[in-house]
Formats: structure tokens, C-alpha cells, sequence
């Protein structure tokens, strides 16, 4: 398997995963408040990676010191860009899908991968190529064709919350071509790492102020098995795989591979009982054309 393809199935992997949490979180929200929870999710993150860390460096004790570890204004950068993505932009998601509501926060996010093929040009130097634009175009395309557009809420009571998906798709964008940045030939998993240490910066605060109004109901199996589930899988597994697409190939490229999430949630809503409509089967195809459209050169 090629580097380009490694990146790619790295990508979809996170987008697959990222895909399925919303059955789960829709379950433990019910329980658990979003800042809270985000905040316990990015804390099993940071425990899930500092464990992989220790194993790795007892297997390897001088691959750790041997400049994984970066300067210190490296380790800066790397906690910057997570409160840019983990902090601001999970933040405006969750501010904007309470205001607004699930559909308008699947179609609006869906525009990170246009927001990426900007700041990937504007940032990184990354030459925008009409088949880049055209492989975005087309899987946005899908990903209206799946959501269904009409079921959107456009009306001024749902404008403050669409700006916040608006903005939380924008920093998204942001904080996935800076971590290509500030993570090229760094150790993924210290960049994953000392960045879900930033979103903490403003989820921990925004957690205590939200507790404050709203308490954490009582806790059962099902939903402790669905918090580990967001916190190692969801949280730590997805974004190291995400944050290793970006490292493995160009970011336009990698920003393609953000639309299997709505794809596989559509799919596991068919699975747990919604049909799988014509509409299901035509944006899935043109997602896929889009991937594959993105990998010709």
C-alpha cells in the first residue's frame, strides 16, 4: 500500500468512526452534559495516548528522546492548534446544533472540506487544482442528496445557530491544515496528544460553568461502555488516525475523506431501522466518486 493510500484509509477510518459516535452520543447526551462530556472525552484521549506512550517508550526508551518531543515552542504549537480544533470548533458545533438543530449541523459542518481546500492553498502552498474542486463539489453534492436540503431550518430563529456551524465548519478546516502544519515529520501521536491538552484549556472552564445549571444524571453500563467508547475510540483512535492522513498526504486530498461521515451515519441509521433510500444510495456513490476523483494526479 502506498503512502497516499495509507493516508487516505487513515482518513476514512476517522471519518467512519466519527460517523457512528452520533448514535452513541446521542444516548450518553441524554445522561451527560456536551461540554462535560467533550471535556471527559478529550481527558480519556490524553490518558489512552500517555499510556500508548509510556508502552511505546519502554519497548523503545531513545525513540521518545531522539527530538520527538520538539522544542518547546513545537509543544506550544501543538497545544494552540488543539484549542483551535478540539476547544473552538467542537465548542461552536455543539453551541450551534442546540441553537439549530442535527440536520442543519450535518449539512453546514459538511462544508469543512471546502474551508480545508482554502487554507490549504492560502497556508501550505498547496497548488488548487481543478480536480481537487471538482472531487469537493462532487461529494458535497452527495452529502446534500443524503441530508435532504428541504429539511433544513433556514428560518432567523435558527441563524444564530447556524452561524456557529458555520464557524465551527471554518475552524475545522483551520485546525486540520495547521495540524499538517505544525505535525509534518512530528510524532502523530505527541501531536494528538498535546492537542486534545488544548481543547481541555477551554472545555474544562466551559464544563464547570455548565454544571453549575445543568447535572450529570445517573449513570448505568450502557453508558459508561458509551463514554469509554467516544473517549478511546471516538476521541483518541479517530483523531490520531485523522491527524496521520494529514501527515501522509497533501490536505486537499485528506479533506475528502471527511464526507464517509455522513455517509456512515446515514448507513447505521438504515441499520437500526430507517430505510435505505434511493437518495442513501446516489450520494454514496457520488462521495465515493469524489474520493477517488481527488487521488488523480
Amino acid at each position: 500500500m502506498t503512502t497516499s493510500q495509507r493516508g487516505i484509509l487513515y482518513g476514512l477510518l476517522a471519518a467512519a468512526i466519527w460517523g457512528g459516535m452520533y448514535v452513541v452520543s446521542d444516548q450518553v447526551l441524554r445522561v451527560i452534559p456536551p461540554f462535560t462530556l467533550l471535556t471527559i472525552r478529550l481527558l480519556l484521549g490524553v490518558l489512552t495516548l500517555a499510556l500508548l506512550l509510556v508502552l511505546r517508550q519502554s519497548q523503545q526508551p531513545r525513540r521518545i528522546r531522539n527530538g520527538q518531543h520538539g522544542a518547546p515552542n513545537t509543544t506550544l504549537s501543538f497545544i494552540l492548534v488543539g484549542l483551535l480544533g478540539f476547544g473552538v470548533s467542537v465548542g461552536l458545533q455543539f453551541v450551534g446544533t442546540d441553537l439549530s438543530d442535527a440536520v442543519n449541523g450535518a449539512l453546514i459542518t459538511s462544508a469543512s472540506p471546502a474551508f480545508i481546500l482554502l487554507f490549504a492553498a492560502l497556508i501550505l502552498r498547496e497548488r488548487l487544482t481543478l480536480i481537487h474542486i471538482a472531487a469537493v463539489a462532487l461529494a458535497t453534492v452527495g452529502v446534500i442528496v443524503i441530508i435532504d436540503p428541504t429539511q433544513v431550518d433556514f428560518s432567523s430563529s435558527a441563524f444564530a445557530g447556524n452561524l456557529a456551524l458555520v464557524m465551527a465548519a471554518l475552524t475545522w478546516g483551520l485546525f486540520s491544515v495547521l495540524s499538517r502544519r505544525v505535525g509534518l515529520g512530528k510524532d502523530t501521536l505527541l501531536v494528538t496528544l498535546y492537542g486534545f491538552i488544548g481543547g481541555l484549556l477551554l472545555t474544562v472552564p466551559a464544563a464547570a460553568i455548565e454544571l453549575q445549571s445543568r447535572s450529570i444524571g445517573q449513570l448505568d453500563g450502557s453508558t459508561v461502555l458509551g463514554i469509554l467508547y467516544l473517549g478511546v475510540i471516538s476521541t483518541a483512535g479517530a483523531m490520531w488516525l485523522w491527524n496521520r492522513a494529514f501527515a501522509l498526504v497533501d490536505a486537499s486530498t485528506a479533506s475528502l475523506t471527511f464526507f464517509a461521515q455522513p455517509l456512515v451515519g446515514a448507513l447505521l441509521a438504515a441499520a437500526i431501522g430507517q430505510a435505505i433510500t434511493p437518495a442513501l444510495i446516489i450520494g454514496g456513490i457520488l462521495i465515493a466518486l469524489g474520493v477517488l476523483l481527488s487521488l488523480r494526479r
